[in-house]
């Protein structure tokens, strides 16, 4: 196939001003063009189509292109695409956070829209911060995690981040230091590990009168390892809160709208947090949009401190365009019988990354809903991955030493199992 003019001068431009994330400028590998998506695949420039393993960084979870998600941006449109939030609200907001709060684990009351996952996460930072601070609990101005986490990339949401193996180790001695325990044992099905309870019990006890609240990911760490533990390390967590006078946040900004089986993973724990985190899925990957969702008493307490309420107020909050698409992907939801779809995509996730268990380099395979991971022995050559899934005509982006898939809900079973057939030759080549 002869080389596209117009393509080959925009990559050059690629090449020489845009910075891809987590990467150098110019990419060491090239990024793929594409020209259009619809249902679960991409469409590149030379006319090749992949099918997107990733769901577009696990958001796309209807795939592209839907009908109804087009359809409610563009009716949308024939109204306002945006208007400020401040001393405004309007009808797609106000809708969105009722739909949200009806789907939220009981007590999480109040909505507060944000840009971004973790933006988001900032926010739910702030909240627990000027909770205990108009509480009269000053001096709890720290957060305690567990290592392994991934909160998003602002400056907020990496401190609480790994701060050794995480993403953001090159800015420790500038972010605020907050407490971190043992990474919770491996093993969504595991028994609660009583040593590691004991030592989390008592770190907590010790640094309780200094903190403000425990942040974690429930049940699935994301992009700091893709790990799964044990729905009992959450209530161990939602415990403790309860016992030392500390608000649980839940990050499920990845884990959201039924990712993992259950519409929320704390849902697997049966635990209510005080305060929860929502993004990615929430437009299924039409715009960026998040949330912060807190109980009453939180919303309350913070409005009687000082300031008179939340200090933050993004310029895009609430955008009508994301909150009806928002709200379009929710009523898809309904309609989808996403239960059986994740059961029956986790089916086929086991059955297609079994053979990866034997292949030499591979040190484990784990599956939880529609998540599925093959982990290699050494990091992954991204380069040759890229090109191994390529030919497969899949998109896969492994990191670390991870090659993994979180595909959309709508693929079908004959391109689950393209997806794990490439996912099992790419760990066979990196043996």
């Amino acid at each position: 196939m002869n080389p596209d003019p117009v393509w080959e001068a925009l990559l050059a431009l690629d090449r020489g001003r845009v910075w891809h994330p987590y990467g150098a400028l110019p990419a060491p590998v090239p990024p793929l063009p594409v020209v259009s998506a619809e249902g679960v695949r991409l469409r590149l420039a030379d006319g090749r189509e992949l099918i997107d393993g990733m769901a577009s960084w696990w958001c796309a979870i209807h795939g592209y292109r839907h009908p109804a998600l087009d359809r409610a941006v563009t009716e949308q449109l024939q109204s306002m695409a945006h208007v400020m939030f401040g001393g405004l609200t309007h009808e797609p907001g106000i809708r969105l956070a009722e739909r949200l709060t009806e789907l939220a684990p009981r007590r999480l009351e109040k909505v507060f829209f944000a840009d971004s996952g973790s933006v988001s996460v900032e926010v739910a930072i702030k909240m627990c911060l000027q909770f205990q601070r108009a509480a009269g609990r000053r001096d709890r101005r720290r957060l305690l995690t567990v290592r392994g986490g991934y909160h998003g990339d602002t400056f907020g949401a990496m401190a609480v981040c790994d701060p050794v193996g995480g993403m953001h180790s090159l800015f420790t001695g500038v972010l605020p230091e907050h407490v971190f325990a043992e990474r919770p044992p491996d093993g969504f099905e595991a028994p609660l590990d009583e040593g590691w309870a004991a030592r989390l019990s008592a770190l907590v006890a010790e640094h309780a009168h200094e903190l403000a609240a425990v942040i974690v990911e429930p049940v699935v760490q994301g992009a700091g390892g893709m790990r799964f533990h044990s729905p009992e390390c959450v209530a161990l967590l939602r415990a403790l809160c309860d016992e030392h006078g500390l608000l649980l946040v839940l990050d499920e900004i990845a884990t959201g709208f039924g990712r993992t089986g259950q519409m929320f993973a704390c849902e697997h724990a049966g635990v209510t947090p005080d305060v929860m985190c929502v993004g990615k899925a929430l437009t299924g990957g039409y715009m960026t949009l998040a949330a912060t969702l807190c109980t009453a008493e939180v919303a309350e307490t913070i409005s009687r401190g000082e300031g008179g309420g939340l200090m933050h107020g993004p310029t895009f909050m609430a955008n009508p365009l994301a909150c009806s698409v928002a709200l379009a992907s929710l009523d898809l939801l309904d309609g989808l019988g996403w239960r059986v779809r994740v059961a029956e995509i986790e089916a086929g996730l086991r059955t297609g990354l079994e053979p990866a268990r034997a292949l030499a380099g591979v040190s484990d395979v784990r599956v939880l809903g529609a998540i599925g991971v093959v982990q290699l022995e050494r990091e992954v050559d991204m380069a040759a991955a890229t090109t191994i899934a390529v030919e497969h005509g899949v998109w896969l982006r492994p990191f670390r030493d991870l090659v993994y898939t979180m595909p959309p809900y709508v693929i079908d079973a004959g391109d689950l199992a393209r997806v794990t057939e490439a996912i099992v030759d790419v760990a066979r080549m990196s043996g």
